[in-house]
């Protein structure tokens, strides 16, 4: 196991694990740049803006742990099945990735035991821990257009077969004001993610959380956006009995 894999945040709350798989976009020692210009790390090709900083502001609100991921998504992709061929991302947005260009399975393995398995046990483990009433929120951030196209969503909320959080969720946040993507702008039903394995298989309410980037874009707008979505969850939690 790498040491450095995650970032652990610890909190005395219980019942409330806070997940992002996509927060950094950090590279560990050995990997150089991939071969990609500097200023591709900016961009949501390396990880999801604002996710990381949204994260830690409501485990601070809240007193919850939380895990986020330290190194970048082009290194592996911490919200995919182990098994999942997109795990190690060849081509990512119309850029080639020449650092993962040829990555076998031997070094897509290295990586899965570096930088993802000890992330997944962690996860694991809390959840023991804290029983079967946990709740798990995960953030996640999106583009604002994709190609050409606008994306006309604030928020979107993606689940699987569970909708005890998402669906109060949803209606809190479209009270509070907000445009809301109900399973966009992506799916949430993706077998081998990181709510699948967690809360689907193992029957633990849970929602990602998709926030638009240009309401997160900086630190202060991430800070104060984690501020208006802490009551609004507080409230899809009442809603759903906790």
């Amino acid at each position: 196991m790498t040491e450095n894999a995650f970032e652990a945040i610890q909190g005395t709350k219980s019942g409330l694990l806070l997940l992002c798989d996509h927060g950094s976009n950090a590279l560990p020692p050995g990997f150089g740049s991939l071969g990609l210009d500097q200023g591709l790390f900016a961009t949501h090709i390396a990880h999801d803006i604002g996710a990381a900083t949204v994260t830690r502001a409501l485990a601070a609100a809240w007193d919850a742990p939380a895990f986020l991921g330290r190194w970048s998504r082009l290194v592996i992709d911490l919200n995919r099945g182990a098994d999942d061929p997109t795990i190690v991302m060849k081509l990512s947005d119309g850029s080639i990735i020449p650092g993962n260009r040829d990555a076998d399975a031997a070094e897509v393995a290295r990586r899965i035991a570096a930088y993802y398995a000890s992330y997944h046990a962690a996860i694991t483990a809390e959840l023991d821990r804290m029983g079967p009433d946990a709740v798990i929120p995960s953030i996640h951030s999106f583009t604002p257009s994709w190609k050409t196209v606008p994306r006309k969503w604030e928020v979107g909320v993606l689940y699987d077969r569970d909708e005890r959080l998402a669906a109060p969720l949803m209606a809190r946040l479209e009270q509070a004001g907000f445009v809301v993507g109900d399973n966009e702008p992506y799916t949430g039903a993706l077998d081998g993610d990181t709510l699948n394995i967690h809360g689907t298989l193992r029957g633990l309410p849970h929602v990602l959380i998709e926030i638009r980037q240009d309401l997160i874009g900086s630190i202060g707008e991430a800070q104060d956006f984690a501020r208006r979505l802490k009551p609004i969850l507080d409230e899809a939690l009442v809603d759903m009995g906790k």
